[in-house]
């Protein structure tokens, strides 16, 4: 999906959503703006205020008095690291798109790294947290359980899904439609457009301030928002090889039960009528088709919802240099 096209206004965008991390903005701007300096490169960066309450806006709003190509959206609430980087995404003006978090956990040192393996001829180059300096038990396993899982299931192999640290061609990220909570699928989403997927170690610092936005029970969410990727990656475009497969199932087990009862019933006379075994039949056939695909169907309902309205999936209070 490599694309010739040299019309964009900046070589760089970088994208940071930041929410609550007014001890950590400042220094992570003036860094960003450092390291860019240095590779020659034009270049804007955008930080996404995620609804913050504390000092964020405040500080962001500081440093880009001292530099206009430190750009702003703020939001009128909290709505999501998807939804923070999906708009930094719509905003973006340079030909290669970076992200990274606002906690100083992401080195800003490996972006020219990153931006360099993408002109080699990749279209997406995500970040490996190799020495990851996070708690083991509620961080570090959850991670390395749900990765060996998305890349099982999607088929797209990478050892750190969860590293917001990623750069992309641009065209890579007008491309991908993001809502609820699919931020950290994007390799896996993008491999429907047929991109070419790298992955660079990078370094990882352990957190110095705030406090971590995420728990051990985003696992759940992160298997929930697995099964709708894997059914749009397969099926979106082929539902009834879903629906056909599941009602086959339900339906031959259950014809295969009251073919059963009907035998003893007309040829050994026996009762059927009170039988537990006859309202297993009728709701295999009926509930577990009915709801399951009433909840997959919803997932299509959804994404053709955003992307045929072209409808964001945030609200944005101001912009300042956009």
């Amino acid at each position: 999906m490599q694309s010739n096209d040299t019309s964009y206004s900046l070589d760089l965008s970088v994208v940071i959503p930041v929410y609550e991390e007014e001890g950590s903005a400042g220094e992570l701007a003036r860094r960003l703006v450092d390291v860019l300096d240095r590779t020659g490169r034009s270049f804007e960066i955008i930080f996404v205020d995620d609804g913050s309450t504390d000092g964020t806006l405040a500080i962001l709003k500081k440093a880009r008095d001292g530099d206009d190509r430190i750009k702003i959206v703020s939001f009128r609430r909290n709505f999501g690291q998807t939804a923070a980087l999906a708009a930094g995404f719509d905003f973006s003006q340079g030909g290669i798109v970076v992200t990274l978090d606002g906690d100083l956990q992401n080195d800003p040192e490996d972006i020219p790294r990153l931006v360099e393996k993408v002109e080699e001829g990749y279209d997406l180059v995500s970040g490996w947290r190799v020495k990851r300096r996070d708690t083991f038990l509620t961080r570090r396993l959850p991670s390395m359980m749900a990765n060996w899982l998305i890349s099982r299931i999607t088929g797209v192999k990478l050892h750190d899904y969860g590293c917001t640290l990623k750069a992309f061609r641009h065209e890579v990220v007008k491309k991908v439609s993001l809502y609820g909570e699919m931020h950290r699928f994007i390799p896996a989403i993008a491999s429907g457009l047929g991109v070419k997927v790298a992955e660079l170690p990078v370094n990882h610092h352990p957190r110095t301030t705030g406090s971590s936005k995420y728990g051990i029970f985003r696992t759940v969410k992160v298997i929930l928002d697995l099964i709708t990727v894997k059914f749009l990656l397969s099926y979106s475009t082929r539902p009834i090889h879903i629906f056909g497969l599941i009602g086959l199932g339900c339906g031959t087990l259950g014809v295969a039960i009251g073919g059963w009862l009907s035998f003893q019933r007309l040829f050994m006379k026996m009762s059927i009528g009170g039988r537990p075994a006859l309202l297993l039949a009728i709701l295999l056939i009926f509930m577990g088709v009915q709801f399951i695909t009433i909840g997959l169907l919803a997932e299509l309902q959804t994404r053709a919802y955003h992307e045929a309205q072209d409808k964001a999936t945030y609200a944005v209070r101001e912009t300042l240099g956009l």
